[in-house]
């Protein structure tokens, strides 16, 4: 059984569990609700799941995203339009994923470090826009499609999602840019030796994080439909549980979307369970922390489990 398997096991039991402990779980409105809930999260797992593949992390997403929407609540509390205040948010996201790049291909500095410390700037660059106010200026248009179906029971975020998650299992299971993507995370060195411009898919990996990153902030602004500075604040825990949980190798270079997929799933339908029973947020993210640490030791389970089942069914 691989590890998309031991998933999908654990998935099913999950649903199960909820479904016993509340009639609610299994209903289209809280189907839908826990997908509205978190899909900025999940939007942005699908890039860092290419970005951890390619043994890097990125753990700004959340300040980008932050940054975005107090960017944009400034912009139109200031009288600029709100299209237009969209488009310049998304800039900002393309020019702030550039910003690491730099450091990361140019100056050969850690992703680590260098997406740490814009972790802090970024946060700190949307407080001062905004300082410590709640901003609400947004049209009713805005709101309307963060928080309104557009599509049967389904809002303009899930469907993006959707959209997103097509587009990323296309180009990662079946273009050479994905191909590009695992070889640099298994090695590096092979890939330059091999021809392929390291630096080039790097940068625009961290590119799209800040795109994605700001789309998601613009999208968590909608579905408030007001803007603080402290708006993602924490949402990297769970972004980088769904993709380590999925499979995906801290170290880069193995793993799959269909298993981020898979991890996605169970962390929404965790938290939505804890929330159905009453858990606190406290709590969640606790479990979440723990889920976490297990997951960076998914290589070792799998051995462990693979040993079982090779001896289990050895002749």
């Amino acid at each position: 059984m691989g590890w998309e398997g031991f998933l999908l096991v654990v998935l099913l039991l999950i649903i199960c569990v909820n479904s016993f402990n509340s009639l609610a779980f299994l209903t289209v409105e809280n189907q839908v609700n826990l997908f509205v809930l978190s899909v900025e999260k999940i939007i942005i797992a699908l890039i860092m799941t290419f970005i951890i593949l390619n043994a890097e992390i990125d753990l700004s997403v959340a300040s980008m995203m932050g940054l975005a929407a107090c960017a944009l609540g400034w912009m139109v509390e200031s009288g600029t339009s709100t299209s237009t205040a969209i488009g310049l948010c998304l800039i900002i996201g393309l020019v702030g994923g550039a910003f690491n790049a730099y450091w990361i291909t140019i100056v050969k500095l850690p992703s680590l470090v260098v997406t740490l410390a814009m972790l802090i700037g970024f946060r700190g660059l949307g407080r001062v826009l905004i300082e410590d106010r709640s901003i609400r200026v947004f049209p009713p248009w805005f709101e309307n499609l963060g928080q309104q179906p557009i599509l049967g029971p389904l809002p303009l975020s899930i469907l993006i999602f959707l959209v997103l998650l097509v587009i990323a299992v296309v180009i990662l299971q079946y273009t050479g840019f994905g191909r590009y993507v695992y070889v640099i995370g298994i090695s590096q060195e092979v890939a330059t030796y091999s021809g392929v411009r390291v630096a080039r898919v790097k940068t625009i990996l961290f590119m799209v994080s800040g795109l994605i990153s700001a789309l998601a902030g613009i999208l968590f602004s909608a579905r408030l439909g007001s803007v603080r500075g402290d708006m993602g604040l924490g949402f990297e825990l769970d972004i980088i549980t769904m993709v380590l949980l999925g499979g995906v190798s801290i170290f880069g270079g193995a793993g799959s979307i269909y298993g981020v997929i898979l991890s996605i799933l169970i962390v929404l339908y965790l938290r939505n369970g804890m929330s159905l029973s009453n858990v606190t947020g406290h709590i969640q993210t606790g479990v979440i922390g723990v889920i976490l640490i297990l997951s960076a030791m998914i290589p070792n389970i799998k051995s462990w489990l693979e040993s079982i089942f090779d001896k289990k069914y050895a002749p």
